[in-house]
């Protein structure tokens, strides 16, 4: 996805396995024109390659929309910049501002990805609601989950560098709640995103278990 080239020319370590981002490659110049390319062609995919025939124009013009919104102002780059103002300001940061953040910036591209397969799978405008109230709250729970991971793993069992969030001084879940309110505020979300899937029945037993996933992992 491109915000993974194009988190402002910022590297991601991961010296630990050895990896070497986009950046350390080719250079920021190129990671950033990498992730506008990324971009450009989401847009192009589904407009072109959408068969026509089992999908009807509108709800295609319905899914570029909201693509395009998921990554502007109102979603991902919104965020991030929310993010940036954000950093190295403590307790003026309160919990609503981190939920407009992770919001915007992480549950946003969630979003997207879920309403757009109901979408173009033909289902109706109450059935992309309940998929999109999931979506955002195992967005949420993601991040939550993230930022408990970061203060509670080695950087050998995350596989990326530890504590990084507490060296950039940034604002985080178990920084406003407490670690304990961190995990009960990331089993909240996800009941709430299981609560919106039972109108689906067995159907969503796939999601059920990405939801659980997300609060259960280890890195």
């Amino acid at each position: 996805f491109p915000s993974i080239f194009h988190p402002f020319a910022k590297c991601i370590l991961l010296s630990i396995q050895c990896f070497v981002c986009t950046q350390v490659v080719y250079g920021e110049d190129i990671a950033i024109l990498a992730g506008d390319a990324m971009l450009s062609t989401s847009f192009e995919w589904v407009a072109k390659q959408t068969p026509r025939e089992l999908v009807d124009a509108e709800r295609i013009l319905d899914v570029i929309g909201r693509l395009g919104k998921s990554v502007g102002a109102k979603g991902l780059a919104g965020g991030q910049v929310m993010d940036l103002i954000c950093e190295g300001k403590g307790n003026d940061v309160t919990i609503d501002d981190l939920r407009w953040i992770h919001t915007h910036k992480t549950a946003a591209l969630l979003d997207v990805a879920v309403a757009s397969g109901a979408i173009l799978g033909g289902a109706t405008p109450e059935e992309v609601k309940a998929c999109e109230i999931f979506a955002l709250n195992i967005g949420l729970a993601f991040q939550v989950a993230d930022d408990i991971l970061d203060v509670t793993q080695s950087t050998e069992e995350l596989g990326k560098t530890a504590a990084k969030d507490l060296e950039a001084d940034k604002t985080t879940y178990p920084k406003l709640l407490g670690l304990e309110g961190a995990r009960a505020e990331a089993e909240r979300l996800v009941a709430v995103a299981k609560a919106a899937m039972a109108p689906f029945g067995d159907r969503a037993i796939p999601l059920l278990a990405l939801a659980d996933y997300i609060i259960d992992r280890k890195n």
